[in-house]
């Protein structure tokens, strides 16, 4: 079992200079590296993945697009949802691909079920969906064994913007947040229900908060 899992939490910061950090983290560690978490809220914007068509994108109006270099289609991040990035040595835990999604699947599944609701995963389209809704995406890159990006939980949030595309490249997709199934709920305590989820998932022995920042 890997020993300990290491979580940032970051508050709310901007996508591009988070995503160029993630990048050379990942360029820059080695075996011995330990595996991180950032927990992030982003200010909103539209991020594309590399296999996004243009068409998916619909009204983006003043929200800026991003093209990153993830895995799927066009999601939106905006303030209220919990964006997990995962800086992991996918090799060392002996993890594949798919293995890795469905244990995220998993951590989301029983995170909220601690709430009292019922997700679900769905083989065709990764992600995590309540009464057929989607609550939370995924997006992962693996370089050199290594994975960066993650999820994105709709926790309390203006979901409007997700109008504004085909979220993930579904047409018509409905879209739903962990506040219409639960009522008021408190941001912090979302955030550690899914740290100790993570941990137990990913089979690590404990977590860690990390101080500092990614500049």
């Amino acid at each position: 079992m890997p020993g300990s899992l290491g979580f940032r939490d970051l508050g709310q910061v901007d996508y591009e200079p988070t995503w160029h950090a993630m990048q050379r983290f990942t360029s820059e560690r080695g075996r011995d590296t330990g595996d991180e978490v950032w927990l992030v809220q982003h200010p909103p914007v539209f991020t594309q993945g590399q296999a996004g068509k243009a068409e998916h994108l619909l009204l983006p109006g003043n929200i800026p697009v991003v093209q990153v270099d993830r895995g799927g289609q066009v999601t939106y991040h905006g303030p209220g949802q919990l964006v997990a990035y995962l800086m992991l040595d996918v090799r060392r835990l002996g993890f594949g691909v798919r293995d890795l999604v469905t244990r995220i699947e998993h951590t989301l599944i029983e995170m909220l079920a601690s709430y009292g609701v019922t997700a679900a995963a769905k083989a065709d389209a990764p992600g995590v969906y309540v009464n057929g809704a989607k609550i939370a995406s995924l997006g992962l890159r693996i370089r050199n064994g290594f994975s960066f990006h993650g999820l994105a939980l709709n926790v309390d949030m203006d979901l409007e913007p997700f109008r504004r595309i085909n979220p993930c490249g579904y047409a018509g997709l409905a879209m739903t947040q962990l506040r219409d199934h639960t009522g008021p709920i408190e941001f912090a305590e979302v955030s550690a229900r899914l740290r100790a989820q993570l941990v137990k998932h990913l089979d690590y022995a404990e977590q860690t908060t990390l101080a500092g920042g990614i500049d």
